[in-house]
């Protein structure tokens, strides 16, 4: 990607995260500059942060795992906190949680440090008084899960090429937590960075 393009965007390094207020009406692009790598998204009602973003709700509503271009993502009170305007990608996961470093440990049989999205998304949703155990299910962007006919779920090689994003529309005054996702297994191998940016939507927010 150019350097150009890439100052118009804030970079998430590999293994970091961020958290930000986005205002209803306001769009996030969130973007690839390379090949294979996740994004995790968690958000909260920035007037109410008991209300939460919420798979099972979103899935519900939708009648389908795979979000994309014009569905919505919903809270647990099944109010719209995002829409999903424009996605290049095409195949998102909202059914894992995200990576955390007992998952890694356990995975690992050992107790050796290793970054995580959860670690990531509750360091800097804490600056906006959010406890790490209100981090639910995450959209998981770009992320490749497979189901099979028994159930059975398996994490494949994502689709996202380099320059791939994901364009949302906020319906409420939003927390927004996303992550440069942690594990490389998720990540074709490797972890990348993610970059992201706000836009104007023409909507002007309630705050």
């Amino acid at each position: 990607m150019s350097d150009t393009l890439e100052q118009t965007y804030c970079v998430m390094p590999a293994q970091t995260g961020a958290a930000f207020l986005l205002r209803k009406g306001e769009l996030l692009r969130v973007m690839t500059p390379h090949d294979y790598q996740v994004s995790d998204l968690f958000c909260f009602n920035a007037r109410n942060l008991w209300e939460s973003l919420s798979a099972g709700r979103s899935i519900d509503w939708a009648d389908t795992i795979y979000l994309t271009s014009g569905h919505h993502l919903y809270s647990n009170r099944s109010n719209v906190m995002l829409t999903i305007l424009e996605d290049s990608c095409g195949r998102h996961d909202f059914l894992m949680t995200p990576c955390s470093l007992r998952m890694f440990q356990m995975i690992a049989g050992n107790e050796d440090y290793h970054p995580s999205c959860h670690e990531n998304l509750a360091r800097n949703l804490a600056e906006f008084g959010i406890h790490e155990d209100q981090i639910s299910t995450t959209f998981n962007i770009f992320m490749n899960v497979t189901v099979d006919e028994k159930g059975g779920v398996k994490i494949e090689t994502p689709f996202a090429k380099t320059g791939d994003f994901v364009l949302f529309r906020a319906e409420m005054d939003l927390v927004v937590g996303l992550t440069a996702c942690s594990h490389e297994g998720t990540n074709h191998g490797t972890c990348k960075p993610i970059w992201y940016r706000k836009e104007s939507g023409g909507t002007k927010s309630e705050i």
